[in-house]
């Protein structure tokens, strides 16, 4: 019968500066990019990056909490699968990602309304 582990569950909140750092740590710790997950509260975007560790089942979330107008650099140079996550995070959610290895430039999902799970645009007077 196996053993039945019992890992911790990590979330630590890093700035947007440390993500490819992070994300090149845990690449060469053995650990697969679980998810990334976008979320717009508070006026800010929660960006949730989730690592595994198959051998230990230790799970890492790295989240970033960043205004709307930051730019973030995209992770699929060092994780190439990621670019469906990074797609619709921009897509969906607004998310400005820099250098996606492949861009579907917002036709990912054919969507008509402009990031209709981020900010709302300020209605024009008339």
């Amino acid at each position: 019968m196996a053993e039945v582990i019992h890992p911790e569950e990590i979330l630590e909140e890093i700035e947007a500066s440390a993500l490819l750092t992070k994300v090149m740590e845990k690449k060469k710790d053995g650990y697969r990019l679980s998810q990334i997950c976008a979320a717009y509260i508070d006026e800010k975007y929660e960006l949730s990056y989730s690592f595994a560790d198959d051998e230990t089942y230790q799970y890492v979330t790295y989240r970033l909490v960043i205004d709307t107008d930051v730019e973030i650099p995209s992770i699929t140079e060092i994780i190439p699968q990621a670019l469906f996550y990074e797609n619709e995070m921009k897509e969906l959610f607004g998310v400005k990602i820099k250098m996606i290895s492949l861009d579907y430039e917002n036709r990912l999902y054919r969507i008509r309304q402009e990031a209709p799970l981020g900010p709302k645009k300020a209605e024009k007077a008339e």
